[in-house]
């Protein structure tokens, strides 16, 4: 298993032993939305950071190449996203550990997040398309720690980490369980066409994920799958651009 630059493997921490399982729902405007309403984020950098970075960028394009003054600009420039990296790894660590810690099962999207992150630019022959809204989007999801936060989760609690289809996960109303791309109001909110049920979007989505589960886990003791027909056949889901 790959340490993926955090530390060592660590021990499984033990299930609470409450049979509660949460759904969590990864975003770019927040990291986490777990299906109780808890909205987790990942530290991004601050503003002086940001400026900062800027002034170093301006300094690098006018440094001469191979000259001392672009090698220190250079490694300012290291040192300055070193310490966004580690203070999202700390997150990280963290919000795994507490995760693993209050919930017995854990349900993610089974997101393919190195087909999400590709590069966007194409080749000669067949270039890329919105190369830099692609880029931006790349950025947001390496920022926001997805692939680490479940790989981390898989670490210190083996078994319980359970990944579900995202397919309609976001489209789909949690109360009626109807099916419309126009029930995603906006990037925040969840307006449902049919019953009119109203919700933070990535929370009704993390509370679809939560039901999966819960379907899958009564489907292995026996029991009947949780959830009903869908109202209508199903608009595609555009999980990834491009």
């Amino acid at each position: 298993m790959a340490h993926f630059g955090l530390a060592a493997i660590p021990e499984p921490i033990p299930a609470p032993g409450t049979g509660e399982i949460v759904g969590l729902d990864r975003g770019v405007t927040v990291s986490a939305a777990l299906s109780t309403g808890q909205m987790l984020n990942a530290p991004t950098r601050r503003e002086s950071e940001k400026r900062r970075l800027l002034r170093l960028l301006r300094r690098l394009a006018r440094a001469n190449r191979g000259s001392n003054r672009r090698g220190r600009v250079k490694a300012a420039i290291a040192r300055l996203k070193a310490r966004e990296t580690d203070r999202r790894r700390d997150w990280v660590e963290k919000t795994s550990t507490d995760l693993a810690r209050r919930f017995d099962v854990i349900a993610v999207e089974d997101l393919k997040i190195s087909n999400m992150t590709r590069s966007a630019k194409g080749t000669i022959d067949a270039p890329g398309v919105n190369v830099r809204q692609k880029a931006g989007l790349n950025r947001s999801i390496l920022a926001a720690g997805w692939g680490q936060l479940v790989q981390r989760l898989e670490h210190k609690a083996p078994g319980r980490v359970q990944k579900i289809n995202p397919r309609y996960s976001s489209q789909t109303c949690n109360v009626c369980k109807h099916i419309a791309r126009e029930s995603r109001e906006s990037q925040a909110l969840f307006l449902c066409v049919a019953c009119g049920h109203r919700d933070n979007a990535d929370v009704n989505a993390a509370k679809n994920i939560r039901d999966t589960a819960v379907g899958h886990t009564v489907a292995a003791r026996g029991g009947t799958p949780l959830g009903g027909p869908v109202n209508r056949e199903p608009q595609h889901d555009l999980l990834l651009v491009g």
